[in-house]
């Protein structure tokens, strides 16, 4: 079979809704309706397109406070600055943020009706969008949206940078036996967008259950930039690994042989993508492409000892970074707002 590149089976399944930590409820949950999937008006497209019918509006009598950039086109630090400086720029924005955070408070309610989301206490909300000053206060009001209408769930920010969560919960897909002797571990975030490739200090003598575990060094590839083929994708993704590998040997980080492995989609339990992944370049979910096997071709080894991967959806990896600080509830979730809607609920294990 596909899988079976000696030593990926002795750590666990790839996909797995058991961990050693924590219950995978759901995860990649495509609801829709007759517009088509609600996830589509709650992403960080969705935010610019909201911005730019408020743009128009205004437009038609007046000047444009935003000036004449395309709303596509406008950093999130552009943004956030226009929520500052100008009193009709602001309202633009909150205007948007506004029809934002209504769609992301209907798509919760939507989300908790389903078996699987029944009785979260807490969502956590990363992505790229959260990143942002715009992205916060849409936030904070879907959470207020929600309490108006009486649903009783704390919605807030990822905990981390979300560049840095996607890389973080790495390392809660394997047992921890898997660390032991070892200072840093691979991660690797795989997006719409972007490819990020982090080296992660474990830290586990001061916080055995990696909540004090920091990226230490990452890379940033914007594959959307360059349009690149599958195996020109997984070629980069090797040599930015690759080049991790060496800056843990320049830091005297002794690497554990395992690398860990955010991708967008449904992940089998042999490591193929089932679907959820056409926002990645190439067909990820051909029957003859398999990416662990790959990696594994291209890393064999790490630190002389033979490389073991798991790989799980990006939106599971990300909430992950949060399993150390949720022990105060038993059902919580995660939503990351980029390209599309990543979402994932868990159960605390007992």
């Amino acid at each position: 079979m596909k899988d079976e590149v000696s030593g990926l089976r002795l750590i666990g399944q790839h996909g797995a809704s058991e961990l050693p930590s924590i219950v995978v409820d759901s995860y990649n949950l495509e609801l829709s309706d007759s517009s088509g999937f609600i996830g589509d008006r709650a992403s960080k497209g969705a935010f610019r397109s909201y911005l730019d019918e408020e743009r128009k509006l205004f437009a038609k009598s007046g000047e444009d406070p935003l000036g004449e950039e395309d709303s596509a086109s406008l950093s999130k630090k552009a943004i956030d600055q226009h929520l500052i400086e100008d009193v009709e720029a602001a309202g633009i924005v909150f205007s948007a943020i506004e029809r934002f955070s209504n769609e992301l408070a209907g798509i919760i309610q939507r989300f908790l009706k389903v078996k699987e989301w029944k009785g979260t206490q807490r969502i956590v909300v990363g992505g790229g969008f959260r990143n942002s000053r715009a992205g916060e206060i849409a936030i904070g009001r879907a959470s207020a949206l929600l309490k108006r209408a009486g649903i009783d769930v704390k919605l807030c920010p990822i905990r981390h940078h979300p560049d840095e969560a996607g890389l973080l919960g790495a390392g809660h897909l394997a047992p921890a036996w898997m660390f032991a002797g070892h200072r840093a571990l691979l991660a690797v975030d795989i997006g719409g967008t972007n490819i990020r490739v982090g080296l992660v200090r474990l830290r586990l003598k001061e916080a055995s259950d990696l909540s004090r575990a920091e990226v230490v060094a990452s890379d940033l590839w914007r594959h959307r930039d360059e349009k690149p083929s599958r195996e020109e994708a997984v070629a980069k993704l090797i040599s930015m690994l690759a080049g991790m590998i060496d800056k843990a040997e320049a830091e005297d980080l002794a690497l554990a042989p395992f690398i860990g492995i955010g991708c967008p989609g449904v992940i089998d339990a042999d490591g193929s993508i089932e679907r959820g992944s056409q926002n990645l370049p190439g067909n990820w979910a051909s029957s003859r492409f398999h990416l662990p096997t790959a990696i594994a071709e291209g890393i064999p080894t790490i630190a002389g000892c033979e490389t073991m991967i798991l790989m799980h959806n990006d939106a599971v990896v990300q909430g992950l970074s949060e399993v150390p600080f949720m022990t105060d509830v038993e059902r919580w979730g995660v939503l990351t707002v980029g390209t599309g809607l990543g979402n994932a609920r868990f159960t605390n294990r007992g």
